[in-house]
C-alpha cells in the first residue's frame, strides 16, 4: 500500500486514543498499517517527530483565529483551548509536553507566539515575552496532566473516594481557572512594577 503522512498521523491519534502513549510505537503503528517499521521512516526521521505531528493535529483547534477584548481574554481564551484539547485525548498533555520538550511542535510554537504577544501587550519586556508564555504553557500542561491521570486512575477504581475527579467539590475547571488567574494577575503585576524602569531607560 501507498502511504501518506496523513494516513500515519491519524493512525497514530487513533492508537493513542485506544491503548494510550506507552503503545505508540513506530512498531506498533508499522503492524496497524501492515507495512514494514522501514516504511514509515520515508515520513518519519524518528518517534520524536512522529510525535510532533500527532501534537500538531491534537492542537490544531487551539490555533484557529480568535477575537479577544484584551490580553487577559486572549491568554484566558487560548490555555482553555489548549486545556480542551489535551482532554480530548488520551495522555494528550503527557504528549504534547514531549514535544514541547523537543521541540518537534510547530503548534506548541505557534501557541508560545501568541501568548508571548498577550504578554508583550500586558506591558512585559520583549525578553521576558518568551519566558512568560513558556511558564504559562508550562502550568496548562502540568494541571491538565494531573487531571488526565486522576481521570484514569478514577476510571480503573483506584483514586480514593474523597479524590475523585467527578467529585463536585473537587472542580478541576474552576481549579484551572483559579490557577491561571493567578499566573495572569501576576503578569500584570509585573508588567506594571517594571514600567518605571522602562520609562525612565526611554528617557
Amino acid at each position: 500500500m501507498q502511504l501518506h503522512k496523513r494516513a500515519l498521523v491519524t493512525k497514530a491519534l487513533e492508537i493513542l486514543d485506544n491503548y494510550g502513549l506507552a503503545d505508540l510505537t513506530m512498531r506498533r503503528l508499522a503492524r496497524e498499517l501492515e507495512v514494514t517499521p522501514g516504511a514509515l521512516y520515508w515520513h518519519f526521521a524518528n518517534k520524536q517527530e512522529l510525535l510532533g505531528a500527532v501534537a500538531d493535529d491534537i492542537l490544531a483547534p487551539v490555533c484557529s483565529p480568535a477575537q479577544a477584548a484584551d490580553w487577559q481574554s486572549s491568554i484566558t481564551t487560548l490555555c482553555s483551548r489548549l486545556r480542551d484539547a489535551l482532554l480530548s485525548h488520551t495522555d494528550g498533555a503527557e504528549l504534547v509536553s514531549a514535544s514541547f520538550s523537543t521541540g518537534q511542535s510547530t503548534a506548541v510554537s505557534a501557541v508560545l507566539e501568541r501568548l508571548a504577544e498577550a504578554a508583550v501587550d500586558a506591558g512585559t519586556t520583549p525578553a521576558r515575552a518568551e519566558l512568560a508564555a513558556r511558564t504559562i504553557v508550562h502550568y496548562v500542561l502540568g494541571f491538565t496532566g494531573d487531571e488526565q491521570s486522576r481521570l484514569q486512575w478514577d476510571a480503573a477504581g483506584a483514586l480514593p473516594a474523597e479524590q475523585s475527579v467527578f467529585d463536585p467539590a473537587a472542580a478541576p475547571g474552576a481549579a484551572f481557572d483559579f490557577g491561571l488567574s493567578l499566573l495572569i494577575d501576576g503578569l500584570a503585576v509585573q508588567a506594571a512594577a517594571s514600567a518605571p524602569t522602562r520609562d525612565r531607560a526611554a528617557n
